[in-house]
């Protein structure tokens, strides 16, 4: 079994969308979780909302801290928007880690459309992101580390928005 955490600073929108739909598309064997290193202690409306009309299930998906995980993760994916200023935490563990920058749809301004766009924005990169993921030899990578890092890594600097518009 291979365990997953999706990691930011609130743990109510990025990291519960890339827990869900992580979960949602997983291949047997894998597993997300998701938390926070200041948790906001509730799950953003909007996120709950826009995984159900995509047909993802979100019973039971919750704020939590990263000090309260009911397992040790494998592979660690931070998601915090580097260029919204937003330091990443760093999970201190014997864990694959990488990086997969994503604007935080919670701090949108405008209209409800806009604040929505937001939120599906964030949701599409980091679906893409995880489809890009199970679409891989996971069988291999899961036993070369370094491999493994080195693709976890491509996909969160070439997975993304440029990405996403060339098919729409």
């Amino acid at each position: 079994m291979m365990r997953v955490l999706f990691l930011c600073t609130g743990n109510s929108c990025r990291s519960i969308l890339g827990e869900a739909t992580f979960n949602h598309l997983a291949p047997p064997g894998w597993s997300a979780m998701s938390a926070g290193s200041r948790p906001t202690g509730q799950v953003h409306p909007r996120s709950l909302a826009l995984l159900a009309r995509e047909g993802i299930a979100t019973d039971g998906y919750h704020s939590k801290s990263w000090e309260a995980l009911p397992e040790t993760p494998d592979v660690v994916i931070t998601v915090c928007g580097s260029a919204a200023g937003e330091t990443c935490p760093a999970y201190l563990g014997p864990v694959l880690r990488t990086h997969w920058g994503v604007e935080d749809p919670a701090h949108a301004t405008g209209s409800d459309a806009d604040v929505d766009d937001a939120f599906m924005s964030a949701y599409r990169v980091l679906r893409a992101r995880i489809e890009a993921l199970f679409a891989l030899p996971l069988d291999l990578l899961v036993a070369d580390p370094a491999r493994f890092k080195v693709e976890l890594d491509r996909i969160g600097s070439t997975v993304g928005p440029a990405h996403l518009t060339q098919g729409d």
